[in-house]
C-alpha cells in the first residue's frame, strides 16, 4: 500500500496538535477535581469555565447555557427524554424526521413505548423537510420538535431558522442535532430560534468522549444523570477536564478558522464531485446540490454493493464510508437514502466521502485515479451491469 487517504471526516476527525498540547497538562500536573475547593480543584474548575465560554462563543449562547456531556448521542438522549418527561403534563407529542441520526430515532422509539406519540416527517429527494407539512403536524399536544441541522450521511442542511420560527410561534420547544454542522456552518442559537442543541468535540478536531448540550435559559428539562452537583445538578459525574479543555480549544480554532476551513473543503468537494461524474457512469449525487455541508460527497454507484466498494478502497489505502459510522456494521441499506426515495438495490451502492482540514488536492487526485478502476472491476462481476451493457435495461 503506497498511500493512505482518509476521507471519513464525518465519522471522526484527528485531534489537532494545538488541541492536544492544551489538554496535556490536565492529565498530569493540573489533574485536580473541579469540585474540590483547594487550589488544584480551583485550577481545574477555571479551565472548565474557560472552555465553556469558548463553546458558547462559537454557538452564540451564554456560558451558563452550555452543559457538558460524554458526546453527541448523550446530548440527543438528554434533550429528547429530558424535555419529554419534564413537559408530559402539557402533552405527549414529538415531531422529528425520518433521516435523523439513530441517537434521535432510537430515543424517540423508546419514548413511543412509554406513552409518547411521535410523528416522523418525510423529506424530499434532496433530504429537505416541507415547512408546511411541519406546521400541519403540530397539535395542541406537541411539546418538542427535534430536527437535525445538517444530515450526517447526505450533508443536506435543513431550514433551521424557519423551523425555529415555526416552533417559537406555536410555543413548541425546538431541539436540533448540530453534531455535523458545528464548525462547518455559522451558528447563532438566538438568531436561529434554537432552544436546545447537541454538539460533539471529535467532529471538530477535538478529543472523543466529550460533547455538550445547549439548553436555553428557562427551558424546563429533567436532569439526565443523578448524583453530584456538577453541571448545575443536571448532569452528575466528575467532569472530563482534559476532554473539556480540548473541546474548548477545538471550538476556539473552529471559530477562528471557519471561513478558511469551509473554503478549503468546498474546493476539494467540488473537485471530487466533478471528477467522479466525469469518470464514472451510472452514478448519482445524493443530498441537496447547494444546501449541503462543505465537506460532504455522498453518491450511489449502480450495479455494485457499497460494502465491496469500501473494502476495495481500503485495499488501496482509501478510508471512506457507506453512511453513518454508527451503523456501518449493518447490512441494511441506509434509512436516509431510503427516505429520499432511492430503491433498495440502488441504496446499497452508496459511498460517503467527507473531506477535512488535512485533505489535500493530491489526495483527491489519488481517489479519482483509483475509484473508477475499482468501480469498473466490481461492475464486471455484476450480471445487472452486463444486461445494461448489452442494451437490455
Amino acid at each position: 500500500m503506497n498511500r493512505r487517504v482518509y476521507l471519513d471526516y464525518a465519522a471522526t476527525t484527528p485531534t489537532k496538535k494545538d488541541v492536544l498540547d492544551e489538554m496535556y497538562p490536565y492529565f498530569t500536573e493540573k489533574f485536580g477535581n473541579p469540585s474540590s475547593i483547594y487550589s488544584f480543584g480551583r485550577e481545574a474548575k477555571q479551565a472548565v469555565d474557560v472552555s465553556r465560554e469558548k463553546i458558547a462563543k462559537l454557538i452564540g449562547s451564554k456560558q451558563e447555557e452550555v452543559y457538558f456531556t460524554a458526546g453527541g448521542s448523550e446530548a440527543d438522549n438528554w434533550a429528547i427524554k429530558g424535555i419529554a418527561y419534564a413537559n408530559k403534563d402539557k402533552g405527549n407529542h414529538i415531531i422529528t424526521t425520518k433521516i435523523e441520526h439513530h441517537a434521535v430515532l432510537h430515543t424517540c422509539a423508546y419514548l413511543e413505548k412509554n406513552g409518547f406519540d411521535v410523528t416522523y416527517l418525510d423529506v424530499d429527494q434532496d433530504g429537505l423537510i416541507d415547512l408546511e407539512v411541519l406546521k400541519n403536524a403540530i397539535t395542541d399536544k406537541t411539546i418538542l420538535i427535534s430536527i437535525m441541522f445538517a444530515n450526517n450521511e447526505v450533508g443536506t442542511i435543513e431550514p433551521i431558522k424557519e423551523i425555529g420560527q415555526i416552533a417559537k410561534e406555536k410555543g413548541v420547544i425546538f431541539h436540533t442535532d448540530a453534531v455535523q454542522a458545528l464548525g462547518n456552518v455559522e451558528i447563532d442559537v438566538n438568531a436561529l430560534n434554537i432552544d436546545l442543541m447537541s454538539v460533539s468535540s471529535h467532529k471538530i478536531y477535538g478529543p472523543k468522549g466529550i460533547g455538550a448540550l445547549y439548553i436555553r435559559k428557562g427551558v424546563k428539562i429533567h436532569s439526565f444523570v443523578h448524583g453530584g452537583a456538577q453541571e448545575k445538578r443536571r448532569r452528575a459525574g466528575t467532569e472530563n477536564v482534559a476532554g473539556i479543555v480540548g473541546f474548548g480549544k477545538a471550538a476556539a480554532l473552529a471559530m477562528e478558522n471557519l471561513d478558511t476551513h469551509v473554503n478549503h473543503l468546498e474546493i476539494l468537494r467540488e473537485k471530487l464531485i466533478k471528477g467522479i461524474m466525469e469518470k464514472v457512469d451510472y452514478v448519482r449525487l445524493n443530498g441537496h446540490p447547494e444546501k449541503r455541508l462543505a465537506g460532504n460527497v455522498n453518491m450511489v454507484f449502480e450495479f455494485i454493493e457499497g460494502e465491496s466498494l469500501l473494502l476495495s478502497l481500503d485495499l488501496v489505502g482509501i478510508a471512506a464510508s457507506s453512511g453513518s459510522a454508527c451503523t456501518s456494521g449493518s447490512l441494511d441499506p441506509s434509512h436516509v437514502l431510503m427516505a429520499i426515495g432511492l430503491p433498495h438495490e440502488i441504496a446499497h451502492g452508496s459511498l460517503r466521502l467527507t473531506v477535512g482540514d488535512f485533505t489535500t488536492e493530491e489526495d483527491i487526485d489519488y481517489v479519482l485515479e483509483q475509484l473508477p478502476i475499482i468501480v469498473d472491476r466490481l461492475r464486471q462481476m455484476s450480471p445487472l451491469y452486463e444486461k445494461v451493457k448489452g442494451g437490455q435495461k
